[in-house]
């Protein structure tokens, strides 16, 4: 993979800080692909992650929703031990983050048919919304209208 130089984004951006710390860390991080997952969109503001959690229960998995973070933690609980001849179903613990940006909250989450569906939406507060300001001034006092000629 290749690495970049955010130098000059530093120099001309101001309050991207902790973009360029996520880009950062994706660049060191060999991501691990357990549990599988998927980030879909379901509307302007709403969003979806499924993971595959097969084989653990509802009360082995947790989620946590802490301001701009998503985490899924999943640990089976300690049964008798068995002897597989092959095992392809993983029940490994796992622990997955999700960054959120501003304003991004958890609605809910739901366990069926091994998927977890956590369901995310965007609300962003009415003072942050764009809106129109007016600007204020006088209108110049020493330009005068020479001539007016209507358009033919």
């Amino acid at each position: 993979m290749r690495t970049y130089d955010f130098t000059p984004l530093w120099r001309s951006t101001i309050g991207f800080d902790r973009l360029f710390d996520f880009v950062e860390t994706a660049q060191r991080a060999g991501e691990d692909n357990y549990p599988p997952y998927n980030i879909e969109r379901l509307g302007e503001d709403r969003y979806q992650i499924s993971l595959a959690v097969a084989g653990f229960a509802v009360d082995e998995v947790s989620v946590t929703a802490e301001q701009n973070t998503v985490t899924i933690e999943g640990r089976k609980a300690e049964k008798d031990q068995r002897e597989y001849l092959y095992q392809g179903i993983s029940a490994r613990p796992f622990k997955r983050q999700f960054s959120l940006a501003d304003h991004v909250q958890v609605r809910s989450a739901s366990f069926e048919d091994g998927l977890l569906r956590i369901e995310l939406f965007r609300e962003v507060p009415e003072a942050m919304k764009p809106r129109r300001i007016a600007i204020n001034g006088a209108a110049p006092g020493n330009v005068q209208q020479i001539e007016a000629k209507a358009a033919a």
